[in-house]
């Protein structure tokens, strides 16, 4: 009976949403009804915000129910936005309403934001004070945030465009916040040894758009430590470690005691989980960051070190990091406490060999070489970190396939915020800023990022003038040209110096000779690159050479190319083509080709019915076939 009450009801509640002046049986009818059945009603799901306005404007019981920091509002906010729910307390006094309009505004602006980018850096990386406008935004940056998450979020294989700047936003907001959190983190006295805690600030500046953090890595470490307390309980049931609560950080003494920690977390790690150092793929990234470790089981010297030593630590046994050369390690005091101590008066764990145990000698013997007494001693969470940034900058620096340098960008950034006077990192920083042609988007502004670089630079090491001057100097040529730049080139196939040009952009392509999938997202009719790059790429040998069109292609594998008309040929099975910069020039996959966005339109602007053409020739007719 109470259901066909509230069903009944639910009919009459959209009708009075639509009604200035509702008849007075309907409202009497509605408003009767007990307050729970009411608000049930109004949290039902099948009102808009909209409409609960409206209700709510038509007598004062309605109002009253639909006070902006009631249960009627919350239900409309959390329906709409509900990963935000998290960031609430439920014993807080919330105006939902307010809050309502404040994300709503929020989406607003992001939304006019993203839609602006792609007319604004087209041509070019998003430059350094391109995102200047966000910095400036009113209101709560989770509102913005949850925007872009939206957006990203967007189903199907359409508005690719957004995504793409959506994403880029999304990946400056977040690394922002938490290099500021890691300079704060950077800022603790040196007895400050949470060395999990630098390392997941890594981990998370060089993954920002992943959901990493310190509270889910610890938890998994913890579920690893309850491991090892059981297999420690089977030899030794009155164990002092077994009676430690979480978050404690109680040491145990007894060298035998401290052994027996050990060896349960010896088994548990790599006899029971598995885990082990990644020989295979050493100079992989991923090795590096913490939350990776934990899924893959695997990592190099100093992340296994590192969750080795937060396990150990969390059992009451004071191991530290060593900064060995070539292979990270931790050692174990086996001397009294207070007592005068060497090198030798430790054992030394090798946490990616298995938790190998091993004396001076061993130590020597595993890097090959010998070392004074110095590099055998424990290191602070700073240095540790700078190890860890170090191995990624080595890396960004290998990288080959992508083109943004993303990784090395990352790691300089990183660390240059622990070391801000390091003179070689910041020149490579300005090269890397000058090479990627990353601009302030006011090209003649006096604040230039990397004229700022550079004045630092000269400051530090007044040495380094033949560097900075021919930084400078490219820098403000580049200003120059910027200055003189003309409108946008705009290339029609129907233009008599195109009648070579075949293929179209948007197109999926095959390479004839290598085999990768690729898109057309730009052409000319003959080569346009110099002749040293002619001659490494050998062009003279193709039976047509350098005149004949050329096709800038977005490759399957990451990378973008440069290639010759008669290497390519339509793929007769197109897909997909997971490239990062996809976004950057499509709006739409269709299943067939991509949809030129607007600013890459404009640069070809008869080519879309081109590929239309192209498309109902080669696949409409082999799906004919087909049927």
């Amino acid at each position: 009976m109470a259901a066909a009450v509230v069903d009944s009801a639910m009919e009459v509640v959209p009708a009075l949403a639509e009604e200035a002046a509702p008849e007075a049986a309907g409202l009497s009818c509605l408003v009767n009804l007990p307050g729970e059945v009411l608000e049930y009603i109004l949290c039902s799901g099948s009102l808009t915000a909209a409409d609960i306005g409206r209700v709510s404007s038509t007598c004062r019981r309605l109002r009253e129910l639909c006070q902006s920091s009631g249960k009627v509002w919350k239900e409309q906010f959390r329906v709409r936005w509900p990963s935000l729910m998290k960031h609430y307390s439920p014993t807080d006094y919330v105006n939902w309403l307010e809050e309502y309009k404040v994300r709503q505004k929020a989406g607003l602006e992001a939304r006019k934001i993203v839609a602006s980018f792609s007319k604004r850096f087209f041509s070019e990386h998003v430059p350094c004070n391109g995102f200047s406008d966000i910095e400036n935004l009113e209101g709560p940056e989770i509102f913005f945030e949850d925007e872009l998450v939206c957006i990203l979020n967007m189903e199907g294989r359409k508005a690719l465009t957004w995504k793409y700047y959506a994403k880029k936003i999304l990946y400056y907001l977040r690394q922002q916040k938490i290099l500021n959190n890691l300079k704060a983190f950077l800022q603790q006295p040196d007895d400050y040894e949470s060395y999990l805690e630098g390392a997941v600030y890594i981990d998370q500046y060089c993954n920002p758009l992943s959901d990493i953090s310190l509270k889910d890595i610890q938890a998994q470490i913890d579920s690893i430590v309850e491991l090892v307390c059981k297999t420690l309980r089977g030899i030794n049931s009155r164990h002092p470690s077994l009676a430690f609560k979480a978050g404690e950080s109680s040491m145990i003494m007894e060298i035998e005691l401290q052994s027996q920690v050990l060896d349960a977390m010896n088994y548990v790690l790599y006899d029971q989980l598995k885990f082990k150092g990644n020989r295979m793929d050493y100079y992989n990234a991923l090795n590096l960051y913490m939350h990776q470790v934990l899924i893959r089981r695997t990592g190099i010297p100093i992340s296994m070190s590192l969750l080795y030593l937060t396990i150990a630590r969390q059992l009451g046994v004071p191991l530290e990091p060593v900064n060995f050369p070539s292979h990270f390690l931790l050692r174990w005091c086996q001397g009294a406490e207070g007592a005068s101590l060497d090198i030798f008066d430790y054992i030394y764990i090798d946490a990616f060999g298995k938790g190998k145990q091993l004396t001076v000698k061993e130590c020597e013997y595993l890097i090959g070489q010998h070392v004074t007494a110095a590099l055998y001693g424990v290191v602070n969470v700073k240095k540790v970190l700078q190890r860890m940034v170090g191995n990624l900058l080595s890396l960004g620096k290998r990288e080959g396939i992508d083109q943004s340098y993303q990784l090395l960008r990352d790691s300089l950034d990183l660390y240059l915020a622990m070391y801000p006077d390091q003179v070689q990192l910041l020149l490579l920083q300005a090269r890397l800023y000058f090479h990627l042609g990353i601009w302030p988007e006011k090209s003649f502004c006096l604040v230039l990022k990397v004229l700022d670089i550079l004045q630092h630079i000269q400051t530090l090491d007044p040495g380094q003038h033949g560097a900075v001057g021919y930084l400078v100097q490219h820098t403000l040529e580049h200003i120059e040209r910027k200055k003189e730049e003309v409108g946008v080139e705009v290339k029609l196939r129907s233009h008599e110096k195109h009648r070579d040009v075949c293929y179209s952009i948007g197109l999926i392509m095959k390479h004839k000779r290598y085999g990768y999938n690729c898109v057309i997202y730009g052409w000319d009719p003959t080569c346009m690159m110099g002749h040293e790059w002619i001659r490494n790429m050998n062009v003279h040998s193709l039976p047509h050479g350098h005149h004949q069109p050329f096709y800038n292609v977005l490759v399957e594998d990451g990378s973008c190319r440069y290639a010759a008309q008669e290497n390519l040929e339509y793929n007769v099975e197109p897909q997909e083509i997971s490239h990062p910069d996809v976004g950057r020039y499509f709006s739409e996959f269709t299943g067939t080709h991509y949809i030129p966005n607007a600013e890459l339109e404009i640069r070809y602007p008869e080519d879309l019915e081109s590929v239309y053409e192209t498309v109902q020739n080669i696949y409409s007719a082999k799906k004919e076939d087909a049927e």
